[in-house]
């Protein structure tokens, strides 16, 4: 490879355009992002703030009523993420997935936030079946909740010791407490 073709690939990854994940410059294109919710991820490790992002990795995410934010997840960084494939996507045009995206955000800035029946996981979900990805328009929260828990890739070690360590030692309080009473 010549040193302009060097440079060239460079400046690509650079622009943010690449298709690779980098959980350190917080870009995730065509996935899935969750970060864990302080409390109720402790008490419930499967349930946590969920958002998607542009083909060039940018996060959207509903967080809260009325508001989509861009690249500053609600709960703080994405922990884990699940990589979707662009080519499942049911459309010819190549910017099918960015207009769903951008759809599903412009309509959740009208909306009311419901943490039980219209959150941060309808929100990908709308998103989802915008796009009509895999074929389907069946996309729902508790079906992602569920394929984030088996597909999801954490970021880190760290990331893995975020979302399971407090239930772990909750867990281990409640136990021990349990134990103490039990044995009276």
């Amino acid at each position: 490879m010549t040193e302009a073709e060097e440079a060239k690939m460079k400046q690509f990854a650079e622009s943010g355009t690449s298709e690779r994940v980098d959980p350190e410059r917080g870009r995730f294109p065509y996935c899935v992002v969750w970060t864990p919710i302080p409390v109720l991820t402790w008490l419930f490790p499967i349930i946590g703030h969920m958002g998607i992002c542009t083909s060039s990795g940018i996060i959207r995410d509903f967080a809260g009523p009325y508001y989509v934010s861009e690249d500053n997840m609600a709960f703080g960084k994405p922990v884990k993420y699940w990589k979707l494939d662009s080519t499942k996507v049911y459309s010819t045009s190549q910017s099918a997935w960015d207009t769903s995206v951008h759809e599903a955000s412009e309509e959740y800035k009208h909306r009311m936030h419901n943490l039980c029946c219209d959150n941060c996981h309808s929100h990908v979900a709308l998103a989802l079946n915008l796009m009509r990805y895999d074929n389907s328009t069946s996309w729902n929260m508790v079906k992602l909740c569920f394929l984030i828990l088996l597909h999801g890739k954490y970021v880190s070690i760290g990331g893995f010791v975020k979302t399971w360590l407090p239930f772990v030692l909750l867990m281990g309080i409640l136990l021990t407490i349990s134990l103490v009473f039990h044995l009276r």
